[in-house]
């Protein structure tokens, strides 16, 4: 699994004219099941996204294609994790 941490790097103004394209694209990546969750950092800063699958390439691809890192208003770092605890709740994402 892996966690994708966005940063922006523009202001506020600048990444809201690409966050309907963002949006898209991650809904093509939920259609296909390959996204976990998503969502807003507080205070809007940012992003998270929790990408299911083990192939560091396919990350680094998602990454790529997003219009936030295409139109450079968002800087990603991946984090690659392996799921060992988890509350009981989440056991059909992570068994």
């Amino acid at each position: 699994m892996f966690l994708v941490l966005l940063s922006y790097t523009k202001p506020i103004g600048e990444v809201e004219k690409y966050t309907a394209e963002h949006v898209a694209y991650i809904d093509t990546y939920y259609e296909k099941k390959q996204i976990i969750f998503s969502g807003r950092k507080n205070p809007r800063t940012g992003g998270v996204v929790l990408v299911d699958g083990t192939d560091r390439d396919f990350v680094e691809e998602f990454v790529k294609g997003d219009p936030f890192y295409q139109q450079e208003v968002a800087e990603f770092e991946i984090i690659e994790f392996t799921p060992t605890k988890y509350d009981q709740r989440l056991a059909s994402v992570f068994e």
